[in-house]
């Protein structure tokens, strides 16, 4: 059986600081559980104010961009109707993503836990040029 594993990173539209730790707590949260119910396996969830990481497994019949949609659109659709932040939510339409092979799993899976102690000292486009530099 082939499984897939994908680092997936999207941000907030304007790269806006909208997701407040209590924010991204309940987002990741509803993220994961439903993804699950529609059949998308996230393992792992994190972010910053600005951002969110997911480490995803995907079958070989799941298209990447669909199920990158499918995630985008229902965190903004939930944030929007929860009314849980003042403004309306929307996310940048560009997202990275990165396959990740089976032994590099568990150190994404640490790393995606560790983005709230990451970003005190880092930004995000410190972080995205690091991804493109390994994958160069």
């Amino acid at each position: 059986m082939v499984i897939l594993y994908v680092h997936v990173i999207w941000c907030v539209r304007r790269r806006e600081a909208l997701l407040s730790k209590p924010v991204r707590r309940v987002l990741l949260a509803h993220l994961q559980k439903e993804g699950e119910e529609k059949g998308l396996r996230v393992l792992a969830a994190g972010g910053g104010d600005d951002h969110i990481h997911c480490l995803l497994q995907l079958m070989p019949s799941q298209n990447l961009a669909q199920v990158t949609r499918s995630m985008r659109t229902l965190t903004a659709d939930w944030l929007n109707e929860a009314k849980l932040l003042t403004t309306e939510f929307a996310w940048e339409e560009e997202y990275f993503a990165y396959s990740v092979s089976p032994s590099g799993v568990r150190q994404v899976i640490d790393f995606i836990g560790k983005q709230e102690e990451y970003h005190q000292t880092k930004t995000l486009d410190h972080e995205l040029d690091k991804f493109k530099e390994s994958i160069a």
